[in-house]
C-alpha cells in the first residue's frame, strides 16, 4: 500500500520591518491559495516586530537570535559572531525538524542564517528583493538559490541572469483588491470633492521631514485651496493636530496610522511618500502622481535608489531629503497645477504595477518543485 502524499512544506524567512513583513505575509497566502493544505512557517528575528505581525495573520514564527551590526562603535558588535552561530545552529535545528520543501528569503536579519544552512542541507532556497539595489545577505546567498524574484529591471548587476524573475513586490490584499470609489473616500475623511487632496505618508512611524515640511508649507496649501490627508506618526500626532488648528475649514485630515490606506489612496490627488521598496509597489498599482522623499537614514541608501529608478522615467518626483523643507509644497502646488504632468505621471507609474506578484511568486515556486519531483522518478 503507498503511503499517502503529505502536503508542501515552506518556511518563509526574514523581516525587521513592515517592508519585509508584508510581501513574506502575501507569499504565504498566496502559496496556501495555489496548494491548499500546504504547511507554513515563519523564521524571523527575536524581538522584532514579525515577532507580532506574523502570527496576528494567523501563521506560526519561531525566532532566531540575530542582529545587524551597528554602525556605530558599540559593545553589542561583540556578540554579532555569537549570534551568528546561535542562528546557524537554531536554524538548522528547525530545517531537520519541520523538513521544508522549500525556503523563502524576503530580507531581514533571520534570512541570511537561514538560507545558508537550507543551502548547505541540500534544501530548494528561493529571494525575494525588495529594492532597486540589493541588499548584502541576498547577493551573498543569490548564486547558491534557485531563483531571484526582484522587483526592478536591470538587476543583472548584482545576479545572474538565469536566475532573476521579474515580478514585482507583493503588496497588501487591502490595496490590490480595493473596491473603494472616490466618493466614498472623500466622505470617510471629510472632505470637499470639489478640491484637491494631497496625502503625505511617512509610514507608520511618520516622518520627521515630512512633517517639518508641512508644517512649514501649511499656509501656502491652504491658500490654493488643498486639501490634506496626513499620516503623521504617533510622536508627531499631538503637535500635529495643533497645527492644523487655524486651518480646519481647509479640509485637513491628521491621523497618527491610517488603518484605511484604501480610502486615502483613493481620495487622493497626489501622494508625498518616502521610498520604501513595499510603499512604491503599492503606489504604482494605485496609479497616482507621486512626490518621492527617500530616507537618508537607511541602509546603503536603497529608498533613493528606488525614487531614482521611478524618477529617472518620469514615473516620480524626487525631493531630497535635505531640500524638502523649502521645496516639497512648492513642488506639489506646481504639480497640481501642470495636469498634462500628472497624466504622464499617471502613465509612467503604471508600467511599474505589478499587481500579482506573490501568485506569480508562488506558482514559479510550485512549478519548480513538480519538475523536480518528475526529474527525479525519470
Amino acid at each position: 500500500m503507498s503511503q499517502p502524499k503529505r502536503p508542501y512544506r515552506f518556511i518563509i524567512s526574514g523581516g525587521g520591518t513592515g517592508g519585509h513583513i508584508f510581501p513574506a505575509i502575501s507569499i504565504a497566502n498566496a502559496l496556501q491559495a495555489a496548494a491548499p493544505g500546504c504547511e507554513l512557517l515563519f523564521v524571523g528575528a527575536l524581538g522584532r516586530m514579525e515577532m507580532e505581525r506574523v502570527p496576528l495573520a494567523g501563521y506560526k514564527i519561531e525566532g532566531l537570535w540575530i542582529s545587524g551590526i551597528q554602525r556605530r562603535l558599540s559593545a553589542q558588535n561583540l556578540l554579532f559572531p555569537v549570534k551568528v552561530g546561535s542562528s546557524l545552529w537554531q536554524s538548522q535545528r528547525i530545517i531537520r525538524q519541520f523538513k521544508p520543501d522549500a525556503v523563502v528569503g524576503v530580507g531581514g536579519y533571520a534570512s541570511g542564517p537561514l538560507l545558508f544552512m537550507a543551502q548547505l542541507l541540500g534544501i530548494p532556497s528561493f529571494i525575494q528583493e525588495q529594492n532597486a539595489y540589493a541588499g548584502l545577505t541576498n547577493k551573498l546567498l543569490a548564486n547558491r538559490v534557485k531563483r531571484v524574484y526582484v522587483a526592478y529591471p536591470d538587476m543583472e548587476r548584482y545576479f545572474k541572469a538565469d536566475k532573476i524573475q521579474l515580478t514585482g513586490n507583493p503588496i497588501r490584499d487591502q490595496i490590490k483588491n480595493t473596491t473603494a470609489n472616490r466618493s466614498e473616500a472623500l466622505s470617510f475623511f471629510g472632505l470637499d470633492p470639489n478640491k484637491p487632496v494631497l496625502l503625505v505618508l511617512g509610514g507608520s512611524l511618520g516622518a520627521r521631514t515630512l512633517n517639518r515640511s508641512l508644517v512649514a508649507g501649511m499656509s501656502l496649501l491652504a491658500q490654493n485651496n488643498v486639501q490634506l490627508i496626513w499620516q503623521t506618526g504617533a510622536g508627531f500626532a499631538k503637535e500635529a493636530r495643533e497645527r492644523i488648528a487655524p486651518f480646519t475649514k481647509d479640509g485637513f485630515y491628521t491621523s497618527d496610522f491610517i488603518n484605511r490606506m484604501d480610502l486615502a489612496f483613493s481620495a487622493a490627488d497626489i501622494i508625498v511618500s518616502r521610498a520604501g521598496a513595499g510603499t512604491i509597489s503599492e503606489l504604482a498599482v494605485v496609479g497616482k502622481p507621486v512626490i518621492l522623499v527617500p530616507s537618508p537614514h537607511v541602509a546603503e541608501d536603497h529608498q533613493t535608489k528606488n525614487a531614482l529608478a521611478l524618477s529617472n522615467q518620469d514615473a516620480a518626483i524626487l525631493v531630497r531629503d535635505e531640500a524638502a523643507e523649502q521645496v516639497l509644497i512648492n513642488a506639489v502646488v506646481e504639480l497640481l497645477g501642470d495636469p498634462a504632468r500628472q497624466a504622464r505621471m499617471r502613465a509612467q507609474i503604471a508600467t511599474f504595477a505589478r499587481a500579482h506578484a506573490a501568485e506569480e511568486i508562488a506558482e514559479d515556486i510550485l512549478a519548480y518543485l513538480v519538475e523536480q519531483k518528475r526529474e527525479g522518478q525519470r
